[in-house]
C-alpha cells in the first residue's frame, strides 16, 4: 500500500513538473506592441511577456496617441514604425503572432471610412488596402504559420482598466480544458432573415460538434442567453436581441480559457465605460472571459465568426487566435479580438 501511494505521489508530481515546464516555454514567435506614452500599456505589455518568457526583443515600443481612434496618417506612422522594427530585429519570418494591449488604438479614420488597427495589422506586409479583404486562414484545418499565410494573428490586450487586461492573462495560463458549459442564443426572429439566420445555424452546427465531443451546450432560443455559471463559451446576440437582458449580459461568469463572440456592429467600439448604446465585449471581459471578439463599427453580418468552426477548432487543440481566425472571413475590416492569442485549453484531436 505504501509503494502504491508512493507511486502516485511520484506521478503527479511528474505530471505537475510536465504542465509547469510547458507554461514556461519560452514564446519566440509572439510580437508584443507598447504605447511607450503609456504607463498601463508599457506595464500589461511587460508583464505579458513575463509570464510567457517572450524576449525583451519581441517587445516593440512605439509612440502613438492613446486616444482610441486616430487619422490614417498617423496609423501609417505607427504601420511603418512597426514594420522598421520587424525588419531592423530580423523577425519578419520568425513572429506568428502580434500583442497589441491597451492605449493603442482601436480604429483608424480614413475619410468617412473607418477600420480596425487590429484588423489592419494582420495584412502588415501587403500592398496599400483600401476595403476588406478575403482571410487566406479562413476555414483553414492546419496550424498557423505567417510564412505558410502570409499574415499575422493580431489579437489585444484591453478592458475598462489594465488590470483588466492583466488578468486576460492570467486567466489564460490557469486555462484548463473544461467540458462546458457553452452557452448559445438563436433568436427564432433571425431565422426568417436571410444572412441572419446563418449565424443562428452555424451556432446549430457548433452545439451538435461540441456535443458529439462531449461538452455540455445550451441554446436558447426564445429569450435571452445570459446569467449563467461556469461558461467556456458563448455566443450571443447581445443587445441586437429584442429581450436583450444587461443584468444577465454582465451576470455571466466564465471559467478560465472561456471564449466569446458578440453579434453586435459596435461591441468592441471602445473600452470606456458607457451608459448608452450596443452591448459592449468590455463587460464581457469584466466578468471574466478570456478570448471575446467584437467589432470597432458596422461589420455586416457576413464578418462576424462561425461558431461552427470557432468552437471546433478551439476544442481541438487550436489556440485562442488561430480558432478565431479560422473562423473570420476578413481581414483590413472592422474585426478585434481579445485575448492572449496562445491560450489553448484543449490538446489537440
Amino acid at each position: 500500500m505504501k509503494s502504491l501511494r508512493l507511486l502516485t505521489i511520484t506521478a503527479s508530481l511528474i505530471l505537475v513538473s510536465i504542465i509547469g515546464s510547458e507554461q514556461a516555454i519560452a514564446v519566440s514567435n509572439v510580437l508584443v506592441i507598447v504605447n511607450k506614452n503609456s504607463l498601463t500599456s508599457v506595464k500589461i505589455g511587460e508583464y505579458y511577456a513575463k509570464k510567457r518568457e517572450i524576449p525583451s526583443n519581441l517587445i516593440c515600443r512605439i509612440d502613438c496617441t492613446n486616444s482610441e481612434d486616430f487619422p490614417i496618417e498617423d496609423y501609417n506612422k505607427m504601420r511603418d514604425a512597426i514594420k522598421s522594427y520587424i525588419k531592423r530585429s530580423g523577425l519578419k519570418d520568425k513572429i506568428d503572432y502580434i500583442v497589441l494591449t491597451k492605449d493603442i488604438p482601436l480604429r483608424i479614420r480614413d475619410g468617412n471610412r473607418r477600420f480596425s488597427v487590429d484588423s489592419c495589422l494582420v495584412a502588415l506586409w501587403f500592398d496599400e488596402m483600401t476595403n476588406k479583404s478575403p482571410n487566406p486562414y479562413y476555414e483553414s484545418k492546419e496550424h498557423f504559420s505567417s510564412k505558410t499565410f502570409g499574415i499575422y494573428l493580431v489579437t489585444r490586450l484591453d478592458g475598462y482598466t489594465g488590470e483588466d487586461a492583466i488578468k486576460l492573462v492570467d486567466r489564460s495560463l490557469a486555462a484548463k480544458p473544461q467540458k462546458g458549459l457553452f452557452l448559445f442564443e438563436t433568436p427564432s426572429s433571425w431565422d426568417n432573415k436571410p444572412l441572419y439566420r446563418d449565424a443562428n445555424k452555424s451556432q446549430r452546427e457548433a452545439a451538435k460538434l461540441l456535443k458529439q465531443k462531449g461538452f455540455q451546450c445550451k441554446i436558447v432560443s426564445d429569450g435571452f442567453a445570459g446569467g449563467e455559471k461556469g461558461l467556456m463559451g458563448y455566443y450571443t446576440w447581445g443587445s441586437n436581441n429584442s429581450k436583450f437582458d444587461a443584468e444577465k449580459y454582465k451576470g455571466n461568469t466564465f471559467l478560465p480559457g472561456a471564449i466569446a463572440e458578440t453579434v453586435v456592429s459596435t461591441s468592441a467600439r471602445t473600452m470606456k465605460p458607457q451608459k448608452e448604446g450596443q452591448s459592449m465585449i468590455a463587460d464581457l471581459i469584466k466578468s471574466g472571459v478570456t478570448g471575446v471578439k467584437g467589432y470597432c463599427t458596422e461589420p455586416y453580418i457576413t464578418a462576424v465568426a462561425r461558431a461552427d468552426i470557432l468552437f471546433d477548432r478551439y476544442t481541438s487543440g487550436f489556440n485562442l487566435a488561430e480558432s478565431f481566425y479560422a473562423a473570420s472571413p476578413y481581414i483590413h475590416w472592422m474585426d478585434i479580438i481579445v485575448g492572449d492569442p496562445l491560450c489553448k485549453p484543449y490538446p489537440a484531436k
